[in-house]
């Protein structure tokens, strides 16, 4: 009995290690937390804190397919006076000095063969909020797969077209 004593103990400390890995791995602060950013950057903090509107940054939503990621050059807008000499604002500054794009990595996806339209949900005083939910409280926002469900329970909801070609496909 002492010989399988020694195996089970080792048995019982694995699973219990691969559990308890599994369980940080996946209940962990930042689990639910989008991908790192080449630069840190909060929602909370600039929406929340600074309010500042979402159209300042993603400045193309009114009068484009695309809402716009921010360039360089409206970072240093602000951080070229706001902890202009933080590590991070000085990487921006190397971005701008190199005349490089801020390599942001993509949070948002809808399928190739859809052509979401910013613009007009913008125009039709569709609030970011409503698909985006409240970035205000979130610092890194979570990767979104856009799936065609969603779409269509607004636009019924909201009584919109929904006629394919019209609306997305097009």
């Amino acid at each position: 009995m002492k010989k399988n004593t020694a195996a089970i103990v080792l048995t019982l400390i694995t699973i219990f290690s691969v559990a308890a890995f599994v369980i940080y791995f996946w209940a962990s602060p930042s689990a639910g937390l989008g991908p790192e950013q080449p630069i840190p950057f909060s929602h909370n903090v600039h929406v929340a804190v600074k309010q500042i509107q979402c159209q300042y940054c993603h400045p193309y939503v009114a009068y484009s397919n695309f809402p716009g990621i921010p360039p360089v050059e409206k970072c240093l807008h602000c951080h070229n006076y706001i902890i202009e000499k933080h590590p991070q604002i000085q990487k921006e500054h190397k971005y701008f000095n190199t005349q490089t794009s801020t390599p942001w990595v993509k949070v948002n996806y809808v399928a190739e063969h859809v052509l979401f339209n910013h613009q007009r949900h913008i125009n039709n005083k569709i609030a970011c909020r409503e698909c985006h939910g409240p970035v205000e409280n979130i610092h890194r926002l979570p990767p979104k797969n856009w799936q065609m469900g969603m779409c269509l329970e607004c636009h019924n909801k909201k009584d919109a077209n929904v006629d394919c070609w019209l609306a997305c496909h097009s």
